[in-house]
């Protein structure tokens, strides 16, 4: 699927950037971030939760969606169980014409492990 939007959107396919636990921590406060959770709808909701402030856009639903989030103003930080699904979110909006999506490393495994808040 997402080979198919870098084609569509005439792109090759980009590496993404990828944000350390630490660095999120201090930028949240001070805005300009869309934290996107590409989990799936159960897995955002149980327990431990999920990044605070956090929206979730399964990734099967991303492809329906990319155009929305192409257009944010917001740098947006892909996230999920670790770091696999979101690092695939980022190949996909850095091939629709965003150049600064960026992946959690770890994601909210990572995070709770470091007994950060979670929602």
């Amino acid at each position: 699927m997402f080979a198919f939007l870098s084609r569509l959107f005439g792109r090759r396919a980009a590496k993404p950037g990828w944000i350390e636990i630490a660095d999120l921590q201090r930028r949240l406060g001070r805005g300009g971030l869309l934290l996107v959770d590409v989990r799936q709808p159960e897995e955002f909701t149980a327990p431990p939760g999920h990044l605070p402030g956090a929206i979730n856009l399964p990734l099967g639903e991303l492809a329906a969606r990319i155009k929305d989030l192409v257009v944010r103003p917001e740098t947006i930080v892909l996230v999920c169980q670790t770091d696999r699904r979101s690092a695939r979110a980022a190949e996909a909006l850095l091939a629709a014409g965003r150049t600064d999506a960026v992946v959690l490393r770890g994601g909210t495994a990572g995070w709770h492990a470091q007994g950060l808040p979670l929602e």
